[in-house]
């Protein structure tokens, strides 16, 4: 069948729902009227959909990080002051001029690298789930962290500063499926997430700064290739004005896998 003609018969089917719907809300409405002792009463407003019932694009399930670029940066920890491609200021490269691991360890700050700024960049899995109807939540298995992306316009960020920092998280591009499944599949979309309250940490292993007033923001999207491969592709910004002259942004790809039998959770490290 053409998928244009069977969208267009699917949409009709769904009218044809609504207004039957419709009819039989009307008749309650009536009997309602008629008994004795009971006024007219306006039907109650629809409660507004959750993130996950308005979703533009599914991202959860287990996704392996795939290093095609910065190799050197990624697989292995760089060696002390490479810092290139990272627009890092003056300060920003004094600071990471000053990189000591062994004194990191020492103040248990083995996770410096593993902040939200940083992490998606770290090789390892994800394991996207949603915590409740409106969070949705992050974990890797590389440093062992936590995300949470919250949706509504109510968050707001709270309590101390830690590596995750706080997400607020946004659906952006056409609309999503619909309350009765109007819509066969999510179209195409992708999840806004900006984070802040986050510690100070570092871009790179080899202690690139990010400071505690960096701000970060990240778009998802995820693909359907013909082969059946999905791939989700991640697109960093962090604005950091205290070390970094512009924005730096990257770009990581991550490969759908079909469950959990490969996820490993290792410790942070700092080298």
């Amino acid at each position: 069948m053409n998928p244009m003609f069977e969208t267009r018969m699917f949409g009709a089917r769904a009218l044809g729902a609504r207004i039957a719907m419709a009819g039989w809300a009307a008749s309650l409405g009536m009997a309602a009227y008629a008994q004795p002792g009971r006024g007219n009463t306006a039907p109650a407003p629809e409660r507004p959909l959750s993130a996950r019932e308005s979703a533009r694009v599914d991202i959860t399930g287990y996704w392996v990080s795939v290093v095609t670029e910065d190799w050197r940066w990624r697989m292995v920890t760089p060696r002390k002051g490479d810092y290139a491609s990272v627009p890092l200021n003056r300060e920003g490269r004094r600071v990471a001029d000053m990189w000591d691991p062994a004194k990191d360890e020492a103040a248990g700050l083995q996770c410096k690298s593993y902040g939200a700024a940083a992490l998606m960049r770290v090789p390892g899995r994800l394991h996207i789930t949603w915590q409740d109807d409106n969070t949705l939540k992050v974990e890797t298995d590389a440093g062992t962290q936590t995300r949470l992306f919250h949706f509504g316009a109510n968050s707001k960020a709270g309590g101390e500063p830690s590596w995750q920092g706080y997400s607020v998280a946004s659906w952006e591009g056409s609309e999503g499926r619909g309350r009765a499944g109007a819509a066969r599949e999510m179209r195409a979309g992708s999840l806004k997430v900006v984070t802040t309250n986050m510690r100070a940490g570092y871009l790179r292993k080899n202690g690139v700064p990010y400071s505690a007033n960096a701000n970060l923001t990240e778009f998802y999207d995820r693909t359907h290739e013909d082969n059946g491969d999905s791939w989700l592709i991640v697109t960093t910004i962090v604005d950091d004005p205290q070390y970094l002259q512009q924005p730096f942004i990257t770009s990581t790809h991550f490969k759908l896998e079909k469950d959990g039998s490969k996820w490993h959770p290792t410790p942070c490290t700092s080298r």
